[in-house]
């Protein structure tokens, strides 16, 4: 019975291996927190993530990473993952290994190591939908609006006006909209957002980076937002769908040519109508298999950051499977003085 069970759901053989490829990119990257070098920080977190997956028998392959958007070191796209012995569960791979680089390096909050996965569709199709653009435009909700929208409140789009978004995310919620609490990265091009926002009379939180947590903070009944909005990262958009599709959550994304140049690339290779596309989280991540997990390396909306105290240190990771609903929150303590993590760079265990 066991056997067959885990046969046809291998995710749950492998999902621990996600969480710990997590804690270690987030061990080995803390300790360039504040130190004003998030390159270094990335490639210590790639590193890690590499020799975990470097003994796991998954055949995984990268259809989402960093590090083409910015020139800095990264899981790039087509990048293997696992042994690939033959047999092995094949699944595709989306990774930030820090998703926040630049707050690391500040030694600022939220930064997260985050990776989310989908077993390959039976018709060979991808699990993940890789978007050509680097950025899109996205806005994100919780369950609760989810759950008004299906009983027949006015559905929200991405070209309502920002007042007519908070109305109705304050009426799915119960609350004025002074109460309606948004996040939203503070970027000049948010400009004319945030004056909607604060036109409307809504509560704003702007951020510096790291937008997946801020997408997935909606969905988190104890995070105190209600909204996520505004322009980021259209790979962080999919790794946020991962989440979403656990937690019951939604997101609008619509990809967002930053200049008439990437404008012109991307007609190239999409027509009108695949350019303007809204996307949803299933169309995002598509089948019934989806993982999210992450640990924090600073203190997020999502999870505090790596607490290091004497000869400990100690992580907090969140797992989340979209088949059966479950989001774990894990608590672990390594013992510095016996912890070893396997990094690819040199083939071998190396202590902390």
């Amino acid at each position: 019975m066991h056997e067959s069970l885990t046969a046809s759901d291998p995710e749950r053989t492998i999902e621990f291996e996600f969480v710990r490829a997590t804690e270690n990119a987030a061990l080995n990257a803390v300790h360039w927190l504040g130190r004003g070098e998030k390159e270094k920080a990335d490639d210590a977190a790639c590193d890690a993530i590499n020799g975990v997956f470097d003994l796991v028998d998954i055949c995984g392959e990268v259809v989402i990473g960093e590090g083409i958007k910015d020139n800095a070191p990264g899981l790039f796209i087509g990048d293997r993952l696992g042994t690939w012995r033959p047999g092995s569960p094949a699944f595709d791979v989306a990774v930030d290994p820090i998703d926040g680089t630049t707050n690391l390096a500040n030694g600022s909050p939220n930064a997260i190591s985050v990776m989310a996965a989908g077993q390959q569709l039976p018709d060979g199709g991808r699990a993940m939908q890789n978007l050509p653009a680097f950025y899109s435009m996205k806005l994100a909700y919780g369950p609760e609006v989810v759950k008004a929208v299906n009983s027949g409140l006015e559905p929200i789009t991405l070209d309502d006006p920002m007042e007519t978004i908070l109305h109705r995310i304050a009426e799915a919620l119960g609350k004025r909209v002074q109460e309606v609490v948004v996040v939203m990265l503070n970027r000049p091009r948010h400009a004319s957002f945030i004056s909607e926002v604060r036109r409307a009379g809504a509560a704003l939180r702007l951020i510096t980076d790291g937008d997946i947590t801020a997408a997935v903070a909606p969905s988190l009944h104890d995070s105190g937002i209600d909204l996520y909005y505004g322009i980021g990262g259209s790979p962080e958009g999919v790794l946020t769908a991962a989440a979403l599709k656990a937690l019951g959550g939604e997101m609008l994304l619509r990809m967002a040519p930053r200049d008439q140049e990437e404008l012109q690339e991307l007609s190239k290779e999409l027509s009108e109508a695949e350019l303007r596309r809204v996307f949803r989280a299933s169309d995002l991540v598509r089948g019934e298999s989806a993982m999210f997990c992450a640990t924090g390396v600073s203190d997020s909306y999502l999870l505090p950051g790596v607490k290091l105290t004497g000869n400990k240190a100690i992580t907090y990771s969140i797992l989340m499977r979209g088949r059966s609903r479950t989001v774990r929150y894990i608590h672990a303590e390594h013992d510095l003085g016996h912890k070893t993590i396997h990094l690819r760079s040199v083939h071998a265990d190396r202590k902390l």
